[in-house]
């Protein structure tokens, strides 16, 4: 029987992601001047205001109402008119240090252990599967497709009558043997000029848009198109809705076809173990499906504040896997080194690289160090002496 599963995708215009990209423009200005600094910066946006809080540490000098402001007009919030303006907002900033009962937990030698330990208690997943180049499910590989695609046309004014905020849909249709044979359904809602006729966005959005980026052979006379469904999508963006740090984390990760343990990525540095160790994560299950010992691969770790080696790892390949679950997680502890220090070294992770994170995707852009695909060899190595 065949099924269907669903991804959504936000654009860098939504007011959660408005909020994500100045926490992580934040992070990426300290780390740029600081790579030690210690950032844990939460963003709210509403209409005409941005409200900072949270706790940094960092030698790096930090003009926060600029790295906000910068950060709006990026993304392309310069019209007074829309109730959100990089030049029009109010920037509230209640920013102070990092609590130093967290500061000797994660710092090597200050605290109960000599090795730098995580910086919270938390479970972090992982997933990779064989769907796409990308290693990804394919709903929201097209998912974000489609915004990056609305993005794109936006900024260069191919559409001008396109606005920040938008937000996308994709439901595939998989098989008996779970493998994705077409897009059943595909929704999108985008802010627009108010001038703009509701046929004109349509039409558009499907040709221009969907289309361009949704491969051929997964769409057919069936597949259902909902786009602005509500007829009418002017008044958006942090004026329409108040957006938060940390609140699209599905659409920051698998789109719900991987489990999520609940931290948030955005505005924390590397020593946060909700943000590097999730990365780290993605990376093993990445080179275990890139070396086809599975077609899916989960992996979860879970940590203690302060503690270094994780305290449980977990590995499900979902009945894919050419050996054992057990011979795969044997093999993965071999290969990998999952203390936070190792983490943050082998996947460099003091650099400023983060903002483009909060608007393009955590993962399956070959750019980002996680992404890599360098430990299929030592994987099948270890597996095969096991």
């Amino acid at each position: 029987m065949n099924t269907l599963f669903t991804s959504e995708s936000v654009s860098m215009g939504h007011p959660d992601k408005v909020a994500d990209q100045i926490s992580d423009a934040v992070l990426d200005a300290a780390l740029k001047e600081d790579p030690k600094s210690r950032v844990a910066c939460e963003a709210l946006v509403t209409t005409g205001l941005v409200v900072m809080a949270g706790e940094v540490t960092t030698s790096a000098h930090l003009n926060y109402i600029d790295i906000a402001r910068k950060t709006i007009k990026e993304i392309g919030y310069t019209d007074p008119k829309l109730g959100f303006s990089n030049d029009s907002c109010g920037v509230i900033v209640a920013l102070h240090g990092q609590s130093p009962d967290i500061s000797q937990g994660v710092t090597a030698g200050k605290g109960l252990h000599k090795e730098m330990g995580a910086g919270d208690q938390g479970m972090m997943f992982g997933y990779a599967c064989d769907e796409t180049p990308e290693l990804m499910p394919l709903p929201i590989v097209l998912a974000r497709k489609i915004l990056n695609e609305l993005a794109r046309q936006r900024k260069s004014r191919k559409i001008p009558w396109l606005k920040p905020d938008s937000k996308s849909q994709v439901t595939v249709e998989y098989d008996e043997k779970g493998k994705p044979v077409r897009v059943h359904t595909v929704v999108v809602s985008t802010q627009h000029d108010e001038k703009a006729k509701y046929d004109t966005i349509l039409k558009t959005i499907i040709n221009n848009v969907v289309h361009k980026v949704i491969p051929k052979r997964f769409l057919d006379k069936k597949t259902v198109y909902h786009i602005n469904p509500t007829g009418r999508f002017v008044i958006g963006g942090p004026h329409g809705d108040c957006g938060l740090t940390g609140r699209k984390i599905i659409v920051d990760t698998y789109g719900g076809k991987g489990r999520h343990g609940g931290g948030a990525f955005s505005g924390k540095d590397p020593s946060k173990v909700d943000r590097s160790a999730a990365y780290m994560a993605r990376y093993a299950a990445k080179n275990v499906v890139a070396a086809k010992l599975a077609k899916k691969c989960e992996i979860e770790l879970s940590y203690a504040i302060g503690f270094a080696e994780p305290i449980s790892v977990f590995v499900d390949t979902f009945g894919t896997g050419i050996v054992s679950d057990e011979k795969i997680a044997t093999a993965i502890d071999k290969v990998f080194d999952f203390h936070p220090s190792s983490i943050i070294k082998d996947l460099d992770l003091l650099k400023p690289i983060y903002l483009d994170t909060a608007r393009y995707g955590h993962f399956g852009i070959k750019k980002y160090s996680w992404e890599k695909t360098d430990k299929v060899d030592a994987l099948k190595k270890a597996v095969g002496k096991l």
